[in-house]
């Protein structure tokens, strides 16, 4: 017969075969934690931005916040830098046709608020496109992995090209991961061994 579980300075002990609470397996974060450096970059600038009492900035990044939050509950949710600049870049253009319509409006008040959160959104804007690579810089670094794949004599497949560019800080391709998406930057059909070599 089992023994009858003793209590302890006031506390209860209950067995340890309990069933796990359904809620706590299936709850989500109320915040995802951040894809890139970029987003934890957004989220402590909010809490300077709370700190400071910047009324434009707080305003801007708790819409871009919660637009990143809104669209990670969708089938495309905002995971790269790309993708979070083509955002701010929207909001920007929206901030400016705002900006407009108050201006014929005769609000200069709200002209005043929207110029203010339109240079903030430019200023994120600009310090991302610092950051991202573009088209020339992506390939010079790809020529330069083949080369040096070529020189190692790793084959003449591709793979190891392949293998060498992703490792060396690349993402993947552009379209989600797959593979070339069916064709090669050199105009074929992305076929490897096609040409009979």
């Amino acid at each position: 017969m089992p023994r009858p579980l003793r209590l302890s300075s006031r506390l209860r002990l209950q067995p340890t075969a309990r069933p796990p609470c359904l809620r706590c397996l299936y709850s989500t974060p109320a915040t995802p934690p951040p894809a890139s450096l970029v987003l934890a970059k957004l989220r402590i600038d909010l809490k300077n931005a709370m700190k400071a009492k910047d009324t434009a900035r707080l305003a801007v990044l708790r819409a871009v916040l919660a637009e990143i939050t809104n669209s990670s509950k969708t089938s495309s949710p905002i995971t790269t830098d790309l993708q979070l600049l083509s955002l701010l870049k929207k909001r920007t253009s929206g901030a400016k046709a705002a900006e407009q319509e108050f201006r014929e409006a005769g609000r200069g008040d709200l002209v005043q608020r929207e110029e203010e959160q339109r240079r903030v959104l430019e200023e994120y804007a600009e310090g991302l496109e610092a950051e991202t690579m573009g088209d020339v810089e992506v390939r010079a670094a790809v020529e330069r992995m083949v080369g040096e794949v070529e020189k190692e004599g790793e084959g003449a497949d591709g793979g190891g090209a392949q293998e060498a560019v992703c490792a060396g800080g690349g993402a993947g391709w552009e379209d989600g991961g797959e593979e070339g998406g069916g064709q090669d930057p050199e105009g074929g059909d992305g076929e490897e061994g096609s040409g009979g070599a």
